[in-house]
């Protein structure tokens, strides 16, 4: 079991409460056991649960994403490229490349696992993100093509790694606590030699 990390409010999520009505269960640990449980009551109970993350890549850059504003916390943050809750018995590699599309418009990227990692943060609005998180990277052509669902995404960017990590540093409120996180104690874990580029 990784080791739980904590920090001050900034950030967390990436889908909406509802879809069409619909009630989103995640897959949730209650006194633990492992139970679907509605994907804002595990906010506001603070209860760990599954997470997925996603970074594409392409020659040094990473693709990050701003939160929309709709959201019910973290609004207008920058996170990562992709990041989510996968569904109740949903594989965590199949959740990278649906929320790739749902998000982005993202086709025929297969992120490769890069490690898990366990969060704890105060989101704000009594809400509670702790996430053991399947880390995906995925290397994009030079060509990728992507829409973003404004539902989700009011802005996308490329970056260059260094200057993500430096901006980061400089102003932390700008971004999502798990991308503060990953940045701050997994880069090797998750960039590998891009790091050192």
């Amino acid at each position: 079991m990784p080791s739980v990390r904590s920090i001050a409010p900034c950030a967390s999520d990436a889908t909406g409460v509802t879809v069409a009505h619909m009630t989103i269960m995640i897959p949730a640990w209650v006194d633990g056991t492992l139970k679907p449980v509605e994907k804002l009551e595990a906010h506001q109970r603070g209860l760990k649960h599954k997470a997925v993350s996603v970074f594409v890549l392409n020659k040094g850059q990473v693709l990050i994403q701003q939160r929309a504003m709709h959201k019910y916390h973290t609004p207008g943050h920058w996170a990562n490229t992709c990041c989510t809750h996968p569904a109740w018995d949903e594989d965590p590699a199949d959740c990278a490349v649906r929320r790739l599309e749902e998000e982005l418009g993202i086709k025929g990227l297969y992120p490769s696992h890069r490690d898990e990692i366990e969060y704890k943060a105060d989101v704000g609005n009594g809400l509670t993100e702790h996430e053991v998180v399947q880390v995906y990277v995925a290397d994009a052509p030079d060509n990728l093509q992507f829409k973003p669902n404004p539902d989700e995404v009011m802005a996308t960017r490329w970056v260059d790694f260094h200057e993500l990590s430096a901006d980061v540093a400089q102003h932390p409120a700008k971004y999502t606590p798990w991308l503060r996180i990953y940045l701050q104690d997994y880069t090797a874990a998750i960039f590998g030699d891009l790091m050192r580029a």
